[in-house]
């Protein structure tokens, strides 16, 4: 079985999930984007072993952290797509922006691509290319407990923002309504800021992608 744990990190309160298997206690972070020590301290909290860092996107809020736990437990980083690339390597100049510190740029070990598998312990979920908020946008779908992480494409009664470079709002918003609308109604969604939903509560009342705004 899958279980996880939502750690809030950073100066934006990016959701950090520690994703582990109840049987290997092997564990991966998706979004490290921050606060490493307190990510390094959860995982020892809970006798885990880490194995992975994840990535859902290249914005510094979700990735500004996996450089440091790569070199401090030699993790590979796996994630996003290629096409994020420019965000990863922007990193430390998104933060200075910002006036933030100790985020760094990083280059992944490895790409991922629609229809991927990533696997922790025994649990294996399935890479979704989910393009718009970043071009290089992935979510990580649990078929088994209908679970996914869906960094910033959907929120809570919101949707992830397009104004920001190579973003794209009818992109955005075909990656939810014939990606994500097709795993069902009952798929519990991780997002990368804020409360958990499910599709068919935002189906129904989402303001950006509910059914009733397209019928």
């Amino acid at each position: 079985m899958l279980c996880y744990k939502i750690i809030p990190v950073t100066a934006f309160q990016q959701n950090c999930s520690l994703l582990w298997c109840d049987q290997s206690l092997d564990a991966v972070l998706i979004d490290a984007g921050g606060d490493v020590a307190l990510l390094r301290q959860q995982v020892e909290d809970l006798g885990l072993k880490l194995t992975a860092v994840w990535l859902t996107h290249g914005h510094l809020d979700h990735a500004g952290g996996a450089q440091d736990l790569r070199d401090q437990l030699g993790l590979p980083v796996i994630g996003p797509s290629r096409a994020d690339d420019f965000w990863l390597a922007g990193i430390e100049h998104q933060s200075r922006a910002y006036g933030l510190t100790g985020m760094r740029n990083v280059v992944p070990d490895s790409w991922l691509d629609d229809g991927d598998a990533v696997q922790v312990g025994a649990e294996s979920l399935t890479v979704i290319s989910a393009p718009g908020h970043t071009p290089g946008h992935v979510v990580f779908y649990h078929a088994k407990q209908q679970l996914a992480w869906v960094g910033d494409v959907i929120f809570a009664g919101s949707i992830g923002r397009t104004d920001f470079p190579k973003g794209d709002h009818d992109t955005l918003v075909a990656s939810i309504t014939q990606k994500l609308w097709p795993l069902g109604d009952a798929v519990n969604f991780i997002p990368g800021h804020g409360p958990e939903s499910t599709f068919g509560v935002e189906r129904r009342t989402n303001p950006f992608v509910a059914d009733a705004k397209f019928g």
